[in-house]
């Protein structure tokens, strides 16, 4: 009879490498497993320098929370390593970030994250560790699907982080568990209580956990200090309404800040890094109805063309983490993944992720996702940053 993470094999023989980042969740992971009779090895990645990050509540992998892991494994009896990543992590998550920020994207760092360091890196220390499975204190849900698994919406969705983990690969997949995924938040906060951890209450991890406080823009001009050179800020209709001193300092969507005033709410409706335009307009220029997507990764049942020939019941989609999946249609155009909204969306930018899912509640399945390349305002064609601000 499979154990609790469906291998044939007991606990008390089955090695399970326990990704810890220092914050309740993953502890949590850890105790579990330890308490089921797992043979368990914590490791702790070191991501980025401590400095001001490290101090600032809600960062993960660096100074406090690499003390609190070490705690927490002593306090369960286990063994637990750190590890230093943080060239691996500048390299693969930190400079892409800058690069993608810098052609007028609003890029996930949390994705690249999971996908490279994380589900790449760390996995294959597990290996080599002789780890049976890699474990983690994601709020998603992983269930055996035939000769391989798949990945599903978690019974907490207001803790739901399938949306950065689209591009986890098969192969990923069917070596990571997940065992918060059928636990709400504070299930996972009353267990960590219940083992004596010092993380019980602390602060939840924040997205992009390298910059200090919270001002990713000091990130860029930091590693890339052409990113300040001041710019013209356009209306849509073409008029130069004033000047900005560098685009990172804007975001599709954004409103308070913009620095002009025309007597009419203004949104930032794209990004030219190149020309260092920022186009700006009323509210209804944000309504984006279809997408071009790059570097999808699908994990469905049938292949991504035979899914886009035929349609799938139910297919929703998310084009960010807080909101929820809305209907969709899947279609390849010239080889081109692209993807209608069929409700629309308010603030889509290039750079960040569309997730598919069969379904939308608990349980929905994640189906993989792609980065969006290009949006369609609701009047006009697919474009890239740099083409949105050349048609002006």
């Amino acid at each position: 009879m499979p154990n609790s993470l469906d291998l044939s094999k007991p606990p008390s023989e089955t090695r399970v490498v326990v990704a810890m980042s220092g914050g309740v969740d993953s502890s949590v992971v850890a105790a579990i497993m330890k308490a089921e009779g797992y043979e368990v090895i914590g490791i702790t990645l070191q991501l980025y320098d401590g400095g001001a990050s490290a101090r600032r509540a809600g960062a993960c992998c660096a100074g406090q929370d690499i003390h609190d892991a070490r705690r927490t494994a002593e306090i369960l009896g286990i063994p637990h390593y750190v590890l230093d990543y943080e060239d691996k992590f500048r390299e693969q998550v930190i400079n892409p970030f800058a690069e993608s920020y810098m052609a007028g994207e609003t890029p996930i760092p949390c994705v690249a994250c999971n996908q490279t360091v994380k589900f790449k890196d760390l996995l294959a220390t597990a290996r080599d560790l002789g780890a049976d499975v890699l474990a983690t204190g994601h709020y998603i849900e992983s269930r055996a699907n035939g000769a391989h698994r798949s990945l599903y919406r978690p019974v907490d969705l207001n803790r739901d982080q399938s949306y950065f983990l689209y591009a986890t690969t098969q192969e990923q997949v069917d070596f990571l568990r997940f065992p918060l995924g059928r636990l709400t938040k504070p299930e996972t906060r009353a267990i960590a209580q219940a083992h004596g951890l010092g993380v019980a209450s602390k602060p939840d991890s924040q997205d992009i956990c390298f910059v200090a406080n919270g001002r990713y823009t000091d990130v860029i001009q930091k590693l890339r200090p052409n990113a300040g050179e001041p710019g013209d800020i356009r209306h849509l209709d073409g008029r130069v309404l004033g000047r900005h001193d560098g685009v990172v300092g804007f975001t599709v969507g954004q409103r308070k800040g913009i620095g002009v005033a025309t007597g009419e709410p203004l949104y930032v409706v794209s990004i030219d890094a190149r020309r260092r335009i920022v186009t700006v307009g009323p509210r209804s220029a944000l309504q984006t109805r279809h997408l071009r997507l790059r570097d999808v990764n699908w994990l469905g049942d049938r292949s991504i063309e035979e899914t886009a020939a035929s349609g799938i019941d139910g297919l929703m989609v998310k084009v960010r983490s807080a909101r929820p999946p809305a209907p969709a249609r899947l279609t390849l155009v010239d080889g081109d993944i692209r993807v209608e909204l069929l409700a629309g969306e308010e603030g889509v930018s290039p750079g960040q992720a569309c997730v598919f899912y069969e379904g939308d509640g608990v349980g929905a399945k994640v189906l993989g996702g792609g980065v969006i390349s290009a949006t369609e305002r609701v009047e006009t064609a697919l474009e890239t940053p740099a083409e949105m601000a050349a048609a002006l």
